[in-house]
């Protein structure tokens, strides 16, 4: 597409050209024409009233009255030829071999003038008009090229970006991050893309705690199941039922295995590994480790409740993640250790701020925080820049959004509230195996 944009605007651009430049040019050399032409006329007019004054006046023609038209700053210079009325010849200027531009007049009193100019000269001054006007045609195509290249890629590069984030989502990334391109028909179709992002991602979720929860429901009666085998295979006095429930047994180990490996496939192919997270459960883990912690370190730890938030994230990496940045508000922070959220303006992501009363990071420290091997202190400086890498692996986006005291903030894309697993899969109701009753 770059290639061809190119190509339109270069040949819209020399078409304008050949339309404008050539009669330009045409036009040019004829207005020079004309006008080196009519100076010639009326510079032998004027001369032909000094000659007619000179002879009313009888007046002696010489040579010395001519050499003032001979030429000057702004004339060409010209051969001069006057014939009195007597027939006597008077001469001044150069001589031609060359074509000439002549111009003749004849006096009242009966003296001819001439004056001739080389037609070289003229045809001179019109090719510089012509040169002028290619030259000005060829800056104007080259700036046309650049102008071209340059709209190109203003027009491809939103393109390329759009395709790159429509290879994530096909891989199973959520919901992409596209700056607005400044163009309306692009930006209808990231627009539209994001949205189906967020259908995607939300049925993607969706399928996988179905998955989970069939796996679940399944595992449960056949848990259940094999109790009841084993003990048929241990209080049984017959060979034939013992045998019987060995095999069965066997069996239903077998389909156990079976519905572990279709729920491992399921996850594999649904491409990436994001899942509808409830903060508030990955809060309650992470407050029941990091808790005892704070509490020996005299500090407290302050986990926001979450209460139906979900996001779409990996559920191990969002775990390192916080437990990342609990331990460094731990070893290099003071004072109170918040972890608070807060739903985007738009609805589609969820904000997670951690922060501390600490001296905060240095100025200096701050534009490389996440950079591996930097780190202000005894650190490794792996923390964060890994930290940062498994927040944009699912589409979010870890930031120091405030230095002092240090704020860290956290973005992950939320579930759409119309896909939401819980709504779209509710809980469900109870099974009853044998005479045991298991909630699936």
């Amino acid at each position: 597409m770059r290639r061809r944009a190119v190509q339109m605007i270069i040949a819209a651009v020399a078409v304008a050209v050949v339309l404008l430049g050539v009669p330009m040019a045409v036009f040019g050399a004829i207005f020079v024409w004309d006008r080196e032409q009519a100076a010639l006329e009326q510079r032998v007019s004027s001369l032909g009233r000094s000659v007619e004054r000179r002879l009313v006046n009888d007046e002696e023609l010489d040579v010395q009255m001519l050499e003032p038209w001979v030429g000057g700053e702004r004339n060409l210079e010209a051969a001069i030829l006057v014939q009195s009325p007597a027939g006597e010849e008077l001469r001044a200027g150069p001589e031609f071999t060359d074509s000439v531009v002549r111009s003749l007049q004849i006096t009242p009193s009966g003296a001819t003038v001439r004056m001739d100019v080389a037609a070289t000269e003229i045809q001179w001054a019109a090719a510089k008009v012509v040169l002028l006007v290619i030259g000005s045609s060829a800056i104007a195509l080259g700036v046309g090229i650049l102008v071209a290249n340059r709209q190109a890629r203003r027009l491809s590069a939103p393109l390329i970006y759009l395709a790159a984030s429509a290879e994530q989502i096909g891989s199973g990334q959520v919901r992409p991050r596209l700056k607005p391109s400044g163009i309306e028909e692009i930006d209808l179709v990231a627009a539209e893309l994001v949205r189906t992002a967020d259908r995607m991602a939300g049925r993607l979720a969706a399928e996988r705690q179905f998955a989970a929860d069939a796996s679940h429901q399944l595992r449960t009666p056949l848990t259940a199941l094999s109790m009841r085998l084993e003990e048929i295979l241990a209080l049984s006095d017959s060979e034939e039922v013992r045998e019987e429930a060995r095999v069965s047994l066997e069996q239903v180990e077998r389909l156990t295995g079976v519905v572990d490996d279709l729920l491992k496939t399921s996850r594999s192919a649904g491409g990436g590994t994001t899942e509808a997270v409830h903060l508030d459960e990955v809060f309650a883990q992470q407050h029941e480790e990091w808790g005892p912690a704070f509490k020996k370190a005299k500090r407290e730890l302050v986990l926001d409740d979450a209460a139906g938030l979900a996001v779409l994230a990996t559920p191990g990496a969002l775990a390192q993640v916080l437990a990342t940045l609990l331990e460094n508000a731990l070893k290099y922070g003071a004072g109170t250790t918040k972890v608070v959220t807060r739903p985007a303006s738009a609805g589609h992501g969820v904000f997670i701020a951690v922060s501390d009363e600490g001296e905060g990071v240095d100025d200096e420290l701050a534009p490389d925080i996440f950079t591996k091997h930097v780190s202000g202190r005894s650190g490794t400086g792996l923390g964060l820049a890994l930290a940062k890498d498994l927040v944009a692996a699912d589409g979010g986006r870890l930031e120091l959004s405030q230095r002092r005291p240090p704020v860290f903030t956290i973005f992950y894309n939320a579930v759409p509230k119309s896909l939401d697993p819980d709504v779209v899969l509710p809980q469900g109701a109870l099974v009853s195996v044998g005479r045991r009753r298991r909630r699936r």
